[in-house]
């Protein structure tokens, strides 16, 4: 009777290791990933820019999505207006006052589900030096066995959230310049080679 009691435990010990597989790391594409935002300019206009230059990574738990986590940096003079005074006006003083080696970083902290492809991400986002809790209401657009120019395997997410600028210090002609802002961001990651 014993060898039945000892299979059956030993049975329940791997089922229970399978089914909680450690998540996989996929490293961030940065040729695919940005960071959008827009905000309101004195009521006429909508303007819009962007941060490039991403590194990081996704832990992803395809089995308990809950248990996936995302910790990603890009830098601050990264910012893409086209328009290069407007650029060089947001790493002045007036704003960022930002140097080369400074980032802009989002580290999850907890994960909740919302449906099949769907979650809100919460994690800490670090901007000119301040850090507040954000929310991502996000997306995973695909995941793929086999990029088909990678031949590895992928995923890709959409999220969304919109930041306070006075949060993190970012207020400058506020509330005539809106004080919030639009941010849409799309990624791509792979595992690695």
């Amino acid at each position: 009777m014993r060898p039945t009691v000892f299979s059956t435990a030993a049975a329940l010990a791997l089922a229970a290791s399978v089914a909680h597989a450690a998540p996989e790391t996929y490293d961030l594409d940065p040729a695919h990933s940005q960071v959008v935002f827009t905000y309101n300019h004195l009521g006429f206009s909508t303007t819009t820019g962007m941060f490039s230059g991403f590194e990081g990574a996704i832990q992803f738990d395809e089995d308990d999505p809950a248990n996936s986590s995302v910790s990603v940096s890009m830098p601050v003079m990264s910012m893409f207006t086209g328009w290069e005074a407007r650029e060089e006006h947001f790493m002045s003083d007036d704003f960022f006052g930002a140097e080369a080696g400074d980032m802009v970083t989002f580290t999850s902290t907890g994960i909740e589900v919302t449906g099949e492809n769907t979650a809100i991400i919460t994690g800490d986002l670090t901007m000119n030096g301040v850090t507040k809790s954000v929310d991502l209401d996000t997306v995973m657009n695909q995941k793929a066995n086999a990029h088909p120019m990678e031949n590895r395997p992928w995923v890709g997410f959409d999220a969304t959230t919109t930041l306070t600028r006075t949060d993190f210090g970012l207020g400058k002609f506020a509330p005539y310049v809106s004080d919030e802002v639009q941010v849409e961001i799309s990624l791509e990651a792979g595992k690695p080679e």
